[in-house]
């Protein structure tokens, strides 16, 4: 799962600078909304709901405009109707891509998305063409330096996760997809912080990149989470630490 895990420790490491982004709460907005639409504004009973809400909590985002954008997914406030759409496609060196979008106008969207793949050596694919490269799982990070691994794994465990893995100074949790909520929960109530928590599409292969390729494969991350309508990006490429440290 490289290309997820580097790439998620560089925006980690951006994330103080990235909070400052009105992007950043736009695309959380977008995210409360939808969860709201979809299963209601009670957390307990909206698990996305309550992993979107604590993610704006994280980034100081005021509360006014966490109720505000649940409000106009339950219909109290007027707003913008999202879609969720998936795009599938290719970077450099062949490198599956898939970009999670939600948008009230599809046709821009595809245009931007298309415009940043052809840009930085890639192409727009079909829906199917790299989907089956992916697995969805509940995926959790922890910073390894603010917790004792031992109790973390057993905490993860217990509470129904499936894994627990080292990567650098991360330790990343793996559940079901529908087990990331209570595995979250089990961590909050042994007061074990994380950095992020979500439902991710992890690589079940990756693509070696080096030189030219890898660096136009960050920038075309970069890029298309830089689109207003785009949520996340996932990619299967793994790149050398060395390489991976100047280009970022």
């Amino acid at each position: 799962m490289s290309g997820h895990s580097k790439w998620s420790t560089i925006k980690r490491k951006k994330g103080a600078k990235d909070a400052q982004r009105s992007k950043v709460f736009s695309k959380l907005i977008r995210e409360l909304t939808v969860a709201s639409r979809m299963g209601g504004s009670d957390l307990e009973g909206n698990p996305r709901l309550r992993l979107a809400v604590q993610r704006a909590r994280a980034v100081n985002m005021p509360q006014d405009n966490i109720k505000k954008a649940i409000q106009k997914g339950t219909g109290d406030l007027e707003g913008a109707v999202y879609e969720e759409i998936v795009f599938e496609g290719f970077g450099p060196g062949g490198v599956a891509v898939l970009v999670e979008c939600m948008t009230e106008n599809r046709n821009r969207t595809v245009n931007d998305v298309r415009h940043v793949f052809d840009r930085f050596g890639g192409n727009l694919g079909q829906q199917g063409s790299v989907a089956h490269q992916f697995v969805t799982r509940g995926y959790v990070a922890v910073d390894r330096n603010a917790v004792d691994e031992d109790t973390l794994i057993t905490v993860a465990l217990d509470g129904g996760a499936d894994d627990v893995r080292r990567d650098g100074d991360t330790l990343e949790v793996l559940t079901a997809p529908g087990a990331l909520d209570a595995v979250t929960r089990a961590l909050e109530g042994a007061a074990i912080g994380f950095e992020t928590a979500e439902v991710a599409r992890l690589p079940l292969l990756v693509v070696p990149l080096e030189g030219r390729q890898a660096g136009q494969m960050l920038k075309l991350m970069d890029a298309m989470e830089d689109l207003d309508d785009v949520q996340k990006v996932y990619a299967n490429f793994d790149i050398a630490d060395d390489e991976m440290a100047q280009a970022g």
